[in-house]
This record gives C-alpha cells, structure tokens and sequence, in this order.
C-alpha cells in the first residue's frame, strides 16, 4: 500500500479538492477530475513551499501537500523495486519453486546469487513458492519446516477473474499449516504474493 493525501491538486486550468494516492509506480488522483501520472512519464519534479509540482503531458500538476511534498518527491526520484518491497536482502539464503518470472529471477540472482531449486530443512530466509491451483497449497506445511524461525513463505498466485488460487485460500492453508499471513504485494502484471511467516509465539 503507498501513501495517501488529501489535498488540493491544480492541472490544465482545472482545479480540485481530492485524494492523491503515491503507488508504486505511479500518482493517482481522485476529485472533480481524475489523474494517472505514472513515474515514467514524468518530465519535471520539483517541490516549492509544500507543493509538489509534476511535469506530465505538456503541462504541471501540482499538488499541495505541505510537509509531506518532499517525502513525496524522494519516493518517485527512488522508488522501491520488488525486492526491496519482498524484503530480500543480500547474503540471504532463498529458495525458488516454480516461479518463473524473468525479471524477478534476473534481480534476485544479482542481489543474492543463485537461488535454491529445492529446500533444505529450516536453513532458508525466503521461499517463493508458486501456487497456481489449490492443490498446491497443501505444501504449505513442508514449506513451513524449511524456513528459519524468523523466515519467511511468499506464496505467489495469478492475479484477475478466473483463478482458482484466492488470497482466502491462501490465508486458509496457512492456518492450517501453522502459518499466519503478514503482507500481500503485487509480484508483477499478472501475480500476486502473500507473505506468511511462523508466528512469533511458535518460534
């Protein structure tokens, strides 16, 4: 979840009170008249006595935030990328099951080397698990073994109409497999995740 702000927002001679919302890769902004501006397309950034002033489209929407412009303006210059939001860092022992993704697997082996294709009893930081149908859910419970204390279990599904894996399903194994869910984050276009972890009582 980003950062949120009522606020008033000023483009293309139109002026409105609203709701900003700071995505992750993107500015969104809901009054008398909506705004998408993602990150990549803005042309200017710039902050001036608590409004921060978006160059988009040929014109600038400012938005005036007081004291929080600045944090504003820092998380668009530096925005978080998938690792930083999954909690991967370096020298961690992490696993991959069945997940595909390109880029994802591009950026883990830069930041932590090659991952694991199998698991290796209650030594990993992380696993990505894959889970595509609700049948593979019920590895949930050797998943849970393979982890640290303090470890961790992203169970990453597809995302839109149609699936058979629901984050209620996801919620549901993990309970049953000693598990309790902390987190979900969008993994990429089209999955989802959700981050389960042992609860602190049991560690």
């Amino acid at each position: 979840m980003g950062s949120e702000a009522v606020c008033s927002v000023s483009y293309a001679g139109q002026v409105s009170e609203g709701k900003a919302l700071l995505e992750t890769t993107e500015v969104l902004f809901r009054g008398d008249f909506r705004l998408k501006i993602p990150f990549a397309a803005i042309t200017s950034l710039t902050t001036d006595d608590g409004a921060l002033r978006l160059g988009y489209e040929g014109d600038v929407a400012v938005f005036d935030l007081g004291r929080d412009a600045d944090k504003w303006a820092e998380k668009i210059r530096n925005p978080r990328g998938l690792l930083d939001k999954l909690g991967v860092k370096p020298g961690m022992h992490i696993a991959v099951l069945g997940v595909t993704d390109a880029d994802f697997l591009t950026q883990l082996t830069a930041r932590t080397g090659a991952p694991a294709q199998g698991i290796d009893g209650g030594a990993l930081d992380i696993i990505f698990y894959e889970a595509d149908r609700l049948n593979d859910l019920t590895r949930l419970p050797e998943l849970r073994t393979a982890i640290k204390p303090a470890g961790a279990v992203w169970v990453v599904s597809p995302k839109g109409k149609g699936i058979e894996v629901r984050d209620v399903d996801v919620m549901a194994a993990a309970r049953e497999a000693g598990l309790v869910d902390t987190k979900v984050a969008s993994f990429s276009a089209t999955h989802t995740a959700l981050r389960l972890v042992i609860p602190k009582a049991l560690r």
